[in-house]
């Protein structure tokens, strides 16, 4: 075990009718969440909606997944759509705008390029074209996969991406298109992102051991593929933070723990007081993974740490939030 402590849809048919305007709401920054029905889109949408110092307006593919769930106005967009992306700029004029659509299953990447190139790549670009064109801040996310795992170390903002599959390659171009188009961004590299999922999300890894487990159902799980589990309100606490930091740059925001995908399993069962011995630790060769992974990508977090206090929760603790507090 390797652990780390810091130092411390309707494309076109797009609503432009505004919000009705509220007191002081001039003095509120104007945010605009892209992917919001997603699992990490989702959480920061509901921590945003909830702070006064923000007007959020959300969008994505399809129609609001928590319809009426807090103060925010809803738009269903495929930001693929070049000409419905620059409608809602125009409508938003947004301060800030928060990236976390993706295509972002490695699988599915890896026998689709068009489509991962389509959302992964050219939409990012347009985005980023749209934000230096409206002087807003974008923060984009990103992933730990754009690394090559070659190490045993942790790796920092400086270190040279090198992908080992296709989803690893789309995201470092989108993350190049950020940089080089857009002069006011943050490029948040985030790792197993874990947390309670909403009706209709997609779980994750922490999730499907337990929900396993609890059906008495054997767990595969790789033991030689190391990561920095990152707990969801962790991310949007970060994001929340780098909307109005000062400076660009790329961030890691994950956990500060780094385990193997087996230990962060077995992690789950000893503090759910579930079946360990359910829990089968398999090779990545036993496992025959169609797509390449890193074997190592965990992310040291000590810049983010360094420029604004992000501290985030210990895996244990990140546990028992997701699961007593859904």
């Amino acid at each position: 075990r390797y652990t780390h402590r810091s130092a411390a849809g309707k494309p076109d048919a797009v609503s432009l009718s505004p919000a009705s305007p509220k007191p002081n709401s001039i003095m509120r920054k104007k945010v605009l969440i892209i992917g919001a029905n997603g699992f990490t889109g989702r959480r920061i949408l509901n921590d945003l909606a909830r702070n006064p110092n923000y007007q959020v307006v959300a969008c994505s593919l399809h129609e609001d997944c928590c319809p009426h769930s807090g103060n925010y106005r809803f738009i269903p967009l495929d930001i693929r759509r070049a000409n419905a992306l620059e409608i809602l700029f125009q409508d938003v004029r947004p301060d800030a705008v928060i990236n976390t659509s993706a295509l972002s299953v490695p699988d599915y990447c890896e026998t689709h390029h068009e489509e991962a190139d389509a959302m992964n790549i050219t939409a990012v670009e347009n985005l980023a074209k749209l934000c230096e064109s409206h002087g807003s801040r974008l923060l984009h996310l990103s992933t730990d996969f754009v690394f090559s795992g070659k190490t045993d170390r942790l790796y920092t903002e400086e270190d040279a991406p090198a992908p080992v599959n296709y989803y690893g390659y789309t995201k470092w171009e989108g993350e190049k298109r950020v940089a080089a188009l857009c002069r006011n961004y943050a490029i948040v590299r985030v790792a197993v992102v874990y947390g309670a999922a909403l009706p209709g999300q997609h779980g994750n890894v922490l999730q499907l051991v337990a929900d396993r487990l609890r059906t008495n159902t054997l767990v595969h799980v790789v033991s030689d593929q190391w990561r920095t589990p990152t707990f969801v309100g962790d991310v949007s606490a970060g994001v929340e933070k780098l909307i109005n930091h000062p400076h660009s740059g790329i961030y890691h925001l994950s956990g500060n723990d780094c385990l193997s995908i087996a230990e962060i399993a077995f992690c789950v069962a000893d503090i759910l007081r579930l079946d360990r011995s359910l829990i089968i630790p398999v090779t990545t060769a036993e496992m025959k993974e169609k797509t390449p992974r890193p074997r190592f990508s965990g992310l040291s977090t000590e810049k983010a740490y360094r420029e604004f206090g992000y501290k985030p929760l210990d895996l244990e603790e990140g546990i028992r939030w997701m699961f007593q507090n859904p």
